[in-house]
């Protein structure tokens, strides 16, 4: 049975500790808020219902690194090159340092690492899905990808419609030729400190966090949100994965870290509470399954594409409709591998799923 894991402080108190948010954030036009000595916190402007990118900025003794980029658009161009003049003290870019290959943290990889002449570290598994996903989709759609979502219940003329409107995404950046590479375990040392690369999966295959012990420091990327859950979806490219399953996994692994930690994630605002707010998540899951649960046992069985509108009952852009189908067959497929839920392919050519009990 998929099930929560109370974190300790939980377990210890019996009441979770507060998520504290001890600055304000920067505003997104190049203004930078000091975290710690050499830790910087950016924002980069996106024109999106999700309206920003948090980047951060390290020194090193003799130059500086930046995580994450923004999207590829001049307007973050503009912006590196004032955060560049007025917080670099004429030191160089000593290198990029891309959580994942999301193009709102890696979009501007290329131009950056060319115009800066500085490397890109990136984790094996971030790099060559960001190459391998480079480009629109493609048309017509390949037999596998439109399987894909139609076994999942989604019309026909809503697939092509969903990606005739993805095809025109204005942000789909050029791909950088050459990166570093990350691994877990490893130690970056920059500006006297050692930072510990973490690495988390599900939202994307290999994330790659950065932790200082020395000092409770987590950059966290999309692994660990304040407010608002990663997206965790099952595609077309791997559609048999479990990636809920190891997102959940990965956060229990982030909740060893000490306590304080100071989370510096991608979105939203720096926090403290790393432990209350892996408990959260968990427990939203928890109530995702129950909505999954629930809705199988009221109608006998049911399609992902059924499910999605009970887990996301609001209007969905093309983007989001693609992605919220994603995580409800993640939530599925959590369950099915759990034991819970059984998935039949009937002779309509959908797959239906029902519970195993």
């Amino acid at each position: 049975m998929v099930h929560t894991a109370h974190s300790p402080a939980e377990v210890a108190s019996g009441t979770p500790e507060p998520i504290a948010f001890p600055f304000d954030p920067p505003r997104p036009d190049g203004e930078v808020v000091t975290l710690a000595p050499g830790v910087l916190w950016a924002r980069m402007p996106m024109p999106m219902q999700l309206d920003h990118i948090n980047v951060y900025l390290l020194r090193d003794h003799d130059g500086w690194f930046i995580v994450d980029t923004g999207l590829n658009l001049p307007a973050s161009r503009a912006l590196w090159e004032t955060i560049v003049e007025q917080h670099f003290d004429g030191l160089p870019l000593k290198g990029l340092i891309c959580t994942h290959f999301h193009y709102d943290h890696a979009g501007l990889s290329a131009w950056l690492t060319e115009r800066f002449d500085a490397p890109l570290y990136m984790t094996h598994g971030e790099y060559f899905t960001m190459r391998t996903l480079a480009g629109p989709p493609p048309e017509p759609l390949p037999d596998s990808m439109l399987t894909f979502y139609l076994r999942a219940g989604m019309p026909r003329e809503r697939v092509e419609e969903m990606f005739a409107k993805l095809r025109r995404d204005p942000f789909m950046p050029p791909q950088p030729r050459a990166f570093t590479r990350l691994r877990e375990g490893q130690v970056l040392h920059i500006g006297g400190r050692d930072w510990r690369v973490v690495i988390g999966e599900g939202h994307s295959p290999e994330h790659a966090c950065l932790y200082c012990d020395s000092d409770r420091l987590l950059i966290a990327g999309d692994q660990l949100l304040p407010r608002i859950t990663s997206n965790v979806l099952v595609s077309d490219i791997e559609p048999e994965a479990n990636p809920l399953k190891l997102w959940l996994d990965s956060l229990d692994r982030l909740a060893q870290l000490a306590p304080d930690t100071l989370v510096l994630p991608s979105h939203e605002r720096v926090f403290r509470g790393l432990l209350p707010r892996v408990a959260e998540l968990h427990a939203h899951h928890v109530l995702q399954f129950d909505i999954v649960r629930g809705h199988l046992r009221e109608n006998g069985s049911a399609t992902a594409f059924e499910t999605k509108s009970k887990l996301f009952p609001r209007v969905l852009s093309a983007v989001e409709d693609m992605m919220a189908l994603g995580e409800t067959i993640a939530h599925l497929s959590c369950l099915r591998y759990a034991g819970e839920v059984r998935r039949v392919l009937d002779d309509d050519g959908l797959y239906r799923f029902s519970l195993a009990n």
